[in-house]
């Protein structure tokens, strides 16, 4: 009964028309991933605690020794770990993910999902130059891919389970489930369905629902009374635009310059060289190791003078662009936010110095910093907005946060040519591929929802009486499993029906291989494959039909797919 109803849910996921089975399933993926993050979080948090005096982020607390020795120390252990760990395995965050979406139809491996795991974990407890959103869209969308696999779900069915993965690790670890599903939507999916919103919705309240159970409905930088100044501000404000455009081409072209520098070179070099320069920066500026979000509290309560702000973005910027270029497994979200925190905070400061009267305040400017940094650099305008406005609960940010942050990224694109980081990232590697019309669609179906299921397995050698038989069951195909052919029924009547003209139907045995027939060779594809991974494999053994085998029953044939079915699929 189990087994009948499971394969029922999966011949249903793969037609892509499922609705209420995939938003289960991603409720189900974001409760698991919600509490995967909320783990991460205090593997760090807690140690930190114990260690740090006060705060788990305060880390200018601790010694000078420490602010030059932790990250270079735990750079070295990190590499040396994963020297001896397959290359494979090394890729983590968000550009992983991005790539396992584009090239392997959302099937993460496990050993990379441990990787990001207990490797991010590692570099925000050294105090490494680098944020906790990156690992925990890996962690999320490792989740909701990994929970696929192992139900042995259709491929299109993964996709939007990693979409959900996505948006409750970054509700999770932001407490915005509404900036979780527009992440989710625009930077990781990259397309806007209905099939996909309403699961990653659900899976986004899941992981806030985790995370406030855990932590509580904190606000991480709540500014609610906060309101713009005076109009005479906006040209001001739009300067920041350019400002933060300036300064997110810089960090996409250093990370980009170091993940070249670093493809062929040993892990333990690259990250111990990562750690080493952090140390170095960290000596004179402590503000920029781990998360940091105590300095964007600083910078918001205006602590911090122009030029302190300024030299501290521009070391955090060198750090972790040089950091996670190498490969160091950490995000780039609090990063972003951080840097442009101190940026919009510097602005903020020349604002009260321009217009002492009416200029907003600085912890105003620090918040259109920190949405305007992070847009520009992940090309994710409308995340970078919404995950403002649930950080501050501020809607007075709507308006002038528009402003900044459209700006900024028309600045990045158009003034210094530069794509989203990943994309730039992805090329360096070698792994962009823009997705086609025709792959979109296609990845969207599994195999199964458009097998032909009506074929017989039979023997080559089959007795005159035996074809008969087989042909009284009405088939669409003939499978001869030894030899991997395919014939269709029509031919073998036409066989018989030329036999018995000539009077020769007392023929004992019937050779398949050899009645005049077209035959189609044949290769097998997995049953949780989709119609594109079905095309191309198609394409490249130049053939027009594929056994579909089972994934449980001994790898027995569950129907065909052949190019014919597909091709009228794709014109309808």
């Amino acid at each position: 009964m189990l087994r009948r109803s499971t394969e029922s849910l999966r011949d249903k996921l793969a037609t892509g028309d499922s609705l209420p089975h995939l938003t289960l399933l991603g409720l189900l993926t974001g409760i698991i991933a919600g509490a995967i993050i909320v783990l991460f979080r205090w593997a760090v948090e807690i140690p930190l605690g114990y260690f740090l005096p006060g705060h788990f982020e305060n880390f200018e607390a601790a010694s000078r020794y420490s602010h030059f020795f932790l990250p270079l120390a735990g750079a070295a252990a990190l590499g040396l770990i994963l020297q001896y760990v397959d290359k494979r395995h090394h890729a983590a965050s968000i550009g992983h993910v991005l790539d396992r979406l584009q090239n392997h139809q959302g099937r993460m491996p496990t050993g990379n999902f441990a990787t990001q795991f207990f490797g991010g974990a590692a570099c925000l407890l050294s105090g490494q130059s680098v944020g906790r959103e990156g690992p925990a869209v890996h962690l999320g969308a490792g989740t909701g891919s990994l929970l696929g696999q192992w139900l042995k779900l259709p491929a299109n069915s993964l996709r939007p389970l990693v979409g959900c993965g996505v948006a409750a690790a970054i509700a999770a670890c932001f407490n915005t489930p509404m900036a979780g599903v527009i992440f989710a939507m625009e930077v990781v999916l990259m397309e806007y369905t209905i099939v996909g919103f309403i699961p990653v919705t659900l899976a986004a309240v899941a992981g806030a629902t985790m995370t406030r159970l855990a932590f509580g409905p904190e606000i991480a930088f709540i500014d609610a009374g906060a309101v713009m100044g005076d109009l005479r501000e906006l040209p001001l404000m739009a300067a920041t635009g350019l400002i933060i455009a300036l300064f997110s081409a810089i960090y996409i072209r250093l990370h980009c310059g170091a993940n070249r520098w670093a493809l062929h070179r040993p892990i333990a070099l690259r990250l111990l060289l990562a750690g080493l320069f952090t140390g170095i920066c960290a000596l004179w500026l402590p503000q920029i190791m781990g998360v940091g979000y105590d300095t964007i509290e600083g910078a918001m309560t205006g602590e911090f003078g122009l030029w302190l702000l300024l030299a501290i973005a521009l070391a955090k910027l060198l750090a972790t662009s040089v950091s996670l270029g190498v490969g160091m497994p950490g995000g780039v979200v609090g990063p972003l936010l951080f840097i442009g925190a101190c940026i919009g905070g510097a602005v903020g400061n020349i604002a009260h110095i321009v217009m002492p009267e009416s200029a907003s305040a600085i912890g105003f400017y620090v918040i259109l910093g920190m949405g305007a940094m992070m847009g520009a650099t992940l090309n994710a305008p409308l995340t970078a907005m919404m995950t403002i406005l649930e950080l501050t609960f501020n809607p007075n940010i709507i308006f002038p946060g528009m402003l900044v942050v459209v700006v900024a990224c028309l600045g990045t694109r158009w003034i210094f040519k530069c794509d989203g980081l990943f994309q730039h990232a992805l090329r360096v590697q070698g792994k962009f591929r823009s997705t086609e019309m025709l792959e979109q669609l296609l990845s969207r179906t599994g195999v199964r929802g458009l097998m032909d299921r009506k074929l017989i397995e039979t023997s080559p050698h089959i007795t005159h009486t035996a074809a008969e038989h087989l042909l009284s069951q009405h088939p669409h195909w003939i499978l001869l499993r030894d030899s991997q052919q395919l014939l269709q029924p029509a031919d073998l009547a036409a066989y018989l029906q030329q036999q018995a003209e000539a009077d020769d139907s007392q023929i004992n045995e019937i050779n398949l291989h050899e009645i005049p027939a077209r035959r189609y060779d044949l290769a097998r594809i997995a049953a949780d494959a989709n119609l594109y991974e079905a095309l191309m494999l198609m394409n490249r053994q130049q053939i027009d039909a594929l056994w579909v085998e089972s994934l449980t029953d001994d790898h027995q044939p569950l129907g065909i797919i052949s190019r014919e079915k597909i091709d009228n699929y794709y014109r309808l």
